[in-house]
């Protein structure tokens, strides 16, 4: 079982890679065509609130609710009541979320006052924002469908196509601010637009597929169909429990926006450099775990629910800990290879760094939680989380208060980057409370040998940050370097780390192999 996990979440890691990669590339144009000025702050914001709606809706509690209701009905029920299920919600969920759509749209300032009421007094600003949003929105009504059909497919076992999906959104995005943002008086509308058509072409990629699968059925509006009414069920407590990361995110950027104008930006920039792990590593765990999890509940197997979750955490461990190391290390050097070009000068590749520290020390909590949260989920425990999310959260609004409100008043540079560090303590804290409720409810029981493997990690990434720590030049130095120096001595760098922790891990007495079983 655990051979065949692995294999999966190295498929979805590889789809997502190339999502990811793309994504940089985007990120890269973004930086060098429109910088982090008043525009791309519009931007950002118009496009997080349905990017935020969408984690609550799709990947999120929508997923987390709807996996282990349809992993059930894939085990214990005909292949007709699976499509009926898949007419019943895809019909509901659609007919929800084209009504907020609609609301959405017609109240766009509403939701700018509420999501960056920094924007209030700057006008101009709030006005763009407003019309990004009229746009932007209807892309969550398109790419909730779209993680519904991934869920399907993903259930079966199919999760290439999901996991490839993203691509899209990273093309359409790149050939808008390419070729489209030339055509608009305000260059950025061309981007609201490249979110919107990139939404279409997700959720069209997913239909081959459920075809092949005889799922590509009719939406109907089913809100009394009993496996309806059990994912509302488990979906409504779900919507906070299964967010908090991206509420903190949120609460960020409402802070961000009474902060100087490229805060939201420098932010963004830096969060963008987080998922890219986050996304090929740990959500891609967290996507093939959850069905075989789901399946090792209805099945009633709680050793094997247990082994499951043990050779995640393992591998959590091995990837996330170093992975963290090497972006709080390398944070400077990352931001300004990839977006220190024209109009994202030194000023911004400084204020970013800071945040991509703070946010990169958090990075392994943010794995974590996700490796977690489906433990509770696969057995359609959706309270638990809810409860503990309610504490991350105020920890987070807490540290927000503590970490900020001395920097602004004392005049301290980078106030944004505090805002980072609040969310980076807050998934600790999440990630530490799901786990201790999986020991405490016996869900969870450790194999033996964790602290043998966990003392030579710590050996194996310290040598890797020492070394690192000799390799790295000041960050002044990394501004006068032309393009390809700057890549050569990033890659260098990636390198001689990887190198030292994976020989150092071998000498140790950890083999690939081991990666296989759950000891």
């Amino acid at each position: 079982m655990a051979e065949k996990l692995l294999k999966s979440t190295a498929t979805v890691g590889g789809m997502t890679l190339i999502s990811r990669v793309l994504g940089l590339i985007r990120d890269i144009i973004f930086a060098r065509i429109f910088g982090a000025g008043a525009g791309m702050d519009a931007f950002f914001i118009a496009f997080k609130i349905p990017n935020f709606l969408r984690r609550l809706f799709a990947e999120g509690a929508f997923a987390q609710s709807f996996v282990p209701v349809l992993s059930e009905y894939k085990s214990q029920r005909e292949h007709g009541e699976v499509r009926a299920l898949v007419a019943a919600v895809s019909g509901t969920l659609g007919s929800v979320l084209l009504l907020i759509s609609l609301v959405a749209m017609l109240g766009a300032p509403l939701l700018v006052t509420i999501f960056a009421p920094g924007f209030i007094d700057q006008p101009e600003k709030f006005t763009l924002t407003s019309d990004l949003l009229r746009i932007t929105f209807p892309y969550l009504l398109f790419i909730s469908l779209t993680a519904m059909a991934g869920g399907v497919l993903n259930s079966y076992g199919r999760f290439a196509v999901p996991a490839f999906t993203p691509v899209w959104l990273n093309l359409s995005l790149i050939g808008m601010a390419l070729w489209g943002a030339p055509l608009f008086e305000q260059p950025v509308m061309a981007l609201a637009w490249g979110v919107f058509i990139a939404g279409v072409a997700q959720l069209l990629f997913q239909f081959p597929s459920l075809r092949k699968l005889h799922l590509l059925v009719r939406p109907r509006w089913g809100k009394q169909h009993e496996g309806v009414k059990r994912i509302m069920k488990l979906m409504l407590p779900a919507i906070f429990g299964s967010s908090v990361a991206q509420i903190n995110l949120l609460l960020d950027t409402i802070i961000a926006s009474f902060l100087i104008t490229g805060s939201v930006s420098w932010l963004y920039y830096s969060d963008r450099l987080v998922e890219f792990p986050l996304g090929v590593f740990g959500i891609a765990l967290a996507t093939v775990i959850l069905p075989s999890l789901s399946r090792q509940h209805a099945e009633a197997s709680p050793e094997a629910f247990s082994k499951t979750l043990n050779w995640a955490l393992r591998l959590t461990v091995l990837i996330g800990i170093p992975a963290t190391v090497g972006l709080v290390l390398l944070a400077g050097p990352m931001l300004t290879t990839l977006f220190h070009y024209g109009a994202f000068v030194d000023e911004d590749a400084r204020m970013a760094s800071l945040s991509l520290m703070a946010y990169g020390f958090g990075l392994l909590g943010f794995i974590l939680v996700k490796v977690l949260a489906p433990g509770y989920y696969a057995r359609q425990d959706t309270k638990t989380p809810v409860r503990i999310g309610i504490y991350a959260m105020a920890t987070n609004m807490v540290l927000n208060i503590v970490f900020v409100v001395p920097m602004v008043m004392n005049d301290v540079t980078g106030p944004h980057a505090g805002l980072a560090l609040a969310t980076s303590v807050a998934a600790f804290v999440n990630a530490g409370l799901l786990f201790r409720g999986l020991r405490k409810q016996g869900i969870y029981k450790a194999e033996a040998g964790w602290l043998s493997f966990s003392l030579r990690i710590m050996v194996a990434v310290s040598l890797m940050a020492l070394l690192l720590w000799w390799l790295s030049l000041p960050l002044s130095e990394w501004f006068a370097m032309d393009v390809m120096e700057r890549i050569s001595q990033l890659l260098m760098l990636i390198l001689a780390g990887a190198t030292s922790y994976f020989a150092s891990l071998y000498l140790l007495g950890i083999r690939p192999h081991m990666l296989k079983t759950s000891r």
